[in-house]
């Protein structure tokens, strides 16, 4: 006769499969709308790359510039306003109604509070990149395509708030919704700046910033109208005394949210230190960077999605106060995209040239080089790709738990440390080029991933939940 402990361990592994393929479940119906989002997000900005570069390599290297350098100081409210996805997620686990508006009203109050002084910063674009040694040609077109675009800082910064309203109600969709809808209105848009089409006045690059700010706007007026009126998020009441400062739950935003951004900073940082390195060896590499970069940004969109499900879903669990819970959600959403990423892997190698090509008008006579290069850096891509998306999704996981500091640190070393000083080494020292700095980037990702995946697993196996503040 079999020992009751057999019995019992037989029946547990059907059941904990059975557990796991709910997480899945319940991971993916989460993430794919986050996901489809992030993509849209990407899906503008490819357009606004393709549409630009009609106009030719100096357009492309420029808008490469001004993008970056826009992102650099976005990533520091981005950073900040995320922490409210985490925190909102507590407390919708927690059941406490009203954390959820406390942190999202201030939420909004801390966009602003970042977002005006960036938009200050973006209007000095030009002189600053000419003094950080970019061609002054190039500088001057960037700073053309950032006296448009900084005006959509705090609307950008708005919208991340409700879009993380939303989705700790595990209803994400709406911001989905709202994004497909963006998505034509912004090619049309930028068709029409740029080349002066539909009566619109023809402002080339400028155009293209112009357009993105005027689509940003609109699509925080729609969202914004789902948080407050539509079911079930009207009921939580946003923008009740919307005028009042909560200052612990601000406080509380901004510590949080400090070293989410210096994360963000960090791993962003060293992409765009890489711009600046690629703009030091010319043109043709700096064009091929940006869109080798702008493809393999669409893929990364999905685990960046699959990360803020992660980010909910743990949440959700430590406002529960289950730690088995917080396990299973974060490494269910790692292994989920770390599998997409594998896939991804295979599909940029294969594509690796006919992708460029789509972004250059290949009558231009610098077009071919560009597009070669381009396709050996997407090389490299094809080889971070299952990295990229574990050391993204763990860093999701664990901001669910609200452990941001040693992941700050863990970043600062494999980002920088590693990547960026090997990176620099071999494109300069060792003469490599443009394929060096890549190679520096990939090791960096991957250390990234095996120092953050150690890191949830050790805090999951001990069980460490957060206190969650009321």
């Amino acid at each position: 006769m079999p020992e009751a402990s057999t019995i019992a361990a037989a029946g547990e592994a059907p059941a904990r499969r059975g557990i796991l393929r709910a997480e899945l479940g319940e991971t993916v119906k989460l993430a794919l709308p986050m996901a489809l989002t992030q993509l849209g997000q990407t899906a503008m900005l490819t357009t606004d790359v393709l549409l630009v570069g009609r106009l030719g390599a100096d357009a492309v290297a420029a808008a490469a510039l001004g993008m970056n350098f826009f992102f650099l100081l976005f990533i520091i409210g981005m950073g900040i306003v995320t922490a409210t996805a985490p925190l909102a997620a507590q407390a919708y686990g927690a059941g406490d109604a009203r954390g959820v508006r406390r942190v999202t009203r201030m939420g909004l109050w801390a966009a602003l509070l970042v977002g005006l002084p960036s938009s200050l910063v973006l209007a000095m674009g030009e002189p600053i990149l000419v003094a950080i040694g970019q061609e002054p040609r190039l500088a001057a077109l960037a700073g053309e395509y950032l006296s448009t675009l900084l005006w959509c800082s705090v609307p950008a910064l708005w919208l991340i708030v409700l879009r993380n309203f939303v989705s700790a109600l595990n209803r994400p969709r709406s911001a989905l919704w709202v994004m497909l809808a963006g998505i034509p209105l912004n090619a049309l848009l930028v068709y029409a700046f740029v080349f002066g089409r539909f009566g619109m006045p023809e402002m080339g690059i400028a155009g293209a910033g112009l357009a993105t700010t005027l689509v940003q706007i609109a699509m925080v007026l729609a969202q914004l109208a789902v948080a407050v009126w539509g079911k079930p998020f009207r009921d939580y009441c946003i923008l009740a005394r919307w005028w009042r400062a909560d200052w612990p739950k601000l406080r509380q935003i901004f510590a949080l949210g400090a070293p989410i951004f210096v994360s963000f900073l960090l791993e962003a940082g060293v992409f765009i230190a890489a711009v600046v390195l690629m703009g030091w060896l010319g043109t043709v590499p700096l064009a091929a960077h940006q869109i080798a970069v702008q493809i393999a940004s669409v893929t990364f969109m999905v685990p960046f999605g699959i990360a803020q499900a992660a980010t909910v879903r743990v949440g959700h669990a430590v406002g529960r106060g289950d730690a088995p819970a917080v396990r299973r959600a974060g490494w269910v959403a790692i292994a989920l995209g770390t599998a997409f990423m594998g896939v991804m892997a295979v599909l940029l190698y294969v594509t690796r040239f006919g992708l460029p090509a789509l972004f250059l008008d290949q009558a231009k006579p610098d077009s071919p080089a560009v597009i070669a290069l381009a396709a050996t850096l997407l090389i490299f891509a094809a080889l971070f790709q299952m990295a990229d998306g574990a050391q993204a999704i763990a860093m999701g996981a664990l901001r669910g738990m609200n452990d941001v500091r040693i992941p700050m640190l863990l970043g600062a070393l494999s980002y920088w440390v590693i990547g960026f000083t090997l990176a620099y080494v071999l494109a300069f020292a060792a003469g490599v080029g443009a394929p060096g700095i890549w190679v520096g980037l990939s090791v960096g990702l991957f250390c990234a991933a095996l120092l953050l995946g150690t890191r949830f697993r050790r805090l999951s196996r001990r069980g460490y939940l957060p206190a969650v503040r009321r």
